[in-house]
């Protein structure tokens, strides 16, 4: 069952700050998509257009658009004689990063950062192998200049700018790999990133390990030494898990 609205929930957008069909859109396709992302309306369930219609006090147009977004998403498809059709979890685009942010706003956040994280493992360190034998000058000096600014802030902690750093390494790690197809994972990098931030699971200051890490990476890259590279970022993602692990175990959350 449906959970009443409540705009101020995480991943709902506020309609006043749009225009009002936009906004009307936005809100109702993040309820219904954190609704089937939390487990509230469960697989197999049947939508019915005029009752959304009513429940949200919106018109079909906005209805059948927000239904137009979840079904290139994956979430549901039409059925003759049966309706709108919740389609399993399995049928979902999990790399849509707003299907990852409403993941990690439902009960199954731990298990989304823990799939993500896998991810990141199997891609990040070959791209940063790849970066160090493609990466120009300019691009390595930069990195390693990033690499300083994330020691800085997190020193500091300056949480956003460390975030903000963060998720700008990473990118420019993808990048620097000359892989399109990695360099198009940046979304999923700074989703979780940006969850594990406002859902508080990162540390207040980061760990001086991590920090040096980093910088190992955006050195060896500097030096074109891909080992060492693709080393350093295997480290920086079993810290991450080490991190996130000892979170939920005091939370009580599960990881799968």
């Amino acid at each position: 069952m449906l959970r009443p609205v409540d705009q101020s929930s995480p991943g709902v957008a506020p309609a006043q700050h749009a225009p009002a069909e936009a906004g009307l859109h936005a809100r109702v396709l993040d309820h219904l998509g954190t609704a089937i992302c939390g487990g509230e309306v469960a697989a197999g369930s049947v939508l019915n257009i005029d009752d959304l219609v009513e429940r949200y006090a919106v018109s079909r147009s906005v209805i059948r658009e927000v239904l137009r977004v979840l079904a290139s998403m994956g979430f549901i498809e039409t059925r003759r004689r049966v309706g709108v059709l919740i389609r399993p979890a399995e049928a979902w685009n999990v790399f849509d990063p707003q299907v990852i942010r409403w993941r990690l706003a439902s009960a199954g956040r731990m298990g989304q950062l823990r799939s993500i994280t896998e991810l990141r493992t199997a891609i990040e360190p070959h791209a940063a192998w790849l970066a160090a034998g493609r990466v120009d000058h300019d691009e390595a000096s930069e990195l390693v200049g990033l690499a300083a600014k994330m020691w800085a802030a997190g020193k500091a902690g300056d949480e956003e700018r460390f975030l903000s750093l963060d998720i700008e390494f990473h990118r420019r790690v993808l990048a620097a790999s000359g892989n399109e197809m990695f360099g198009k994972l940046q979304e999923l990098v700074a989703e979780v990133l940006t969850g594990r931030h406002h859902y508080n699971l990162m540390p207040h200051y980061p760990d001086e390990q991590a920090l040096q890490l980093h910088a190992d990476v955006a050195q060896a890259i500097q030096r074109r030494d891909g080992e060492r590279a693709r080393e350093a970022m295997v480290r920086i993602m079993e810290q991450a898990f080490d991190e996130m692990k000892s979170m939920w175990d005091q939370t009580g959350e599960p990881g799968r």
